[in-house]
């Protein structure tokens, strides 16, 4: 927000929504839907692949420190963290072999998301600045949306891969011929006129699971970067007025207040998706 010829604030927000897009021939398009299977997001990309490498950096960085001695505060930190999805694990989870690798990828899914989370709390227009001058002169548009989660295409991706690693440990722990048997059989009977019934059920079972477990990430990001997006607005109101003073003062307290409360936010969430992840898989393995 700046200048008498800025933009307006429906158009600063419009335009901060707006994700740096590229489609499957590698030609730049703007969003003219809100689904488009044939556009690529390269923002929530590229945020979502240099955060997951980050996220294993630490964890591994983590586990190379690891002595038999008093650890350090990093070391420690990780400890906890893994003690702690660990236990979770074992408490929904109680086959010990799944658990070897289902816990170091509860431990990953966590990190991964609280990092892309944590993108929420930088400044609205710190990193689009700099794309501001940099995008269009290598041949990009000037959007840049650096809240992965906060992309539903992103999110979704994240709970299919969650209903694909459930497809696996329902073939590994059932067998493939064990598991079809509950698709048709439960939850009504083995009755064959159920047998319709029972496969629309569990297939409205798996999509009701997966479209909730990418939507109540991708709602909550989302809001809270609305949020941030009508702080920031305030404080562009002030530079556009001498008698704004008050709005200078809101924008720092809403602000402030709404960074502390979004740190529980951005946390909480990252927990509940890996609690589900965990959640889910755990149901994998039971058989009805």
């Amino acid at each position: 927000m700046a200048a008498e010829n800025g933009p307006t604030a429906g158009e600063y927000i419009q335009h901060h929504l707006q994700h740096l897009q590229k489609n499957f021939n590698f030609e730049s398009v703007q969003q003219t839907s809100i689904i488009d299977f044939g556009v690529f997001n390269l923002d929530s990309v590229f945020y979502s692949v240099v955060l997951g490498v980050l996220g294993c950096l630490l964890l591994w960085a983590g586990a190379r420190r690891a002595t038999s001695g008093v650890p350090g505060r990093f070391q420690a930190a990780v400890e906890i963290l893994a003690e702690m999805v660990e236990t979770q694990a074992k408490g929904v989870i109680h086959n010990e072999k799944s658990r070897k690798l289902v816990s170091p990828l509860a431990l990953t899914v966590f990190v991964w998301i609280f990092l892309m989370n944590f993108m929420d709390m930088l400044p609205v227009d710190l990193i689009p600045q700099f794309w501001h001058a940099a995008g269009p002169a290598l041949g990009f548009k000037d959007y840049m949306r650096v809240v992965a989660t906060a992309d539903l295409s992103t999110t979704l991706g994240l709970s299919v891969s969650v209903l694909l690693v459930c497809f696996f440990y329902n073939i590994k722990i059932k067998g493939l011929g064990g598991w079809g048997h509950e698709l048709f059989t439960a939850p009504f009977g083995a009755h064959p006129l159920l047998w319709p019934f029972n496969f629309l059920m569990q297939v409205i079972e798996f999509v009701a699971k997966t479209v909730s477990h990418g939507m109540r990430l991708f709602g909550n990001m989302f809001a809270g970067e609305l949020v941030f997006m009508l702080i920031a607005l305030m404080g562009g109101a002030f530079t556009l007025s001498a008698t704004g003073f008050g709005l200078a003062i809101g924008h720092v307290i809403a602000g402030t207040v709404w960074t502390l409360f979004h740190i529980l936010i951005i946390t909480l969430q990252a927990f509940i998706f890996m609690m589900l992840t965990l959640i889910y898989v755990g149901q994998a393995h039971d058989a009805h």
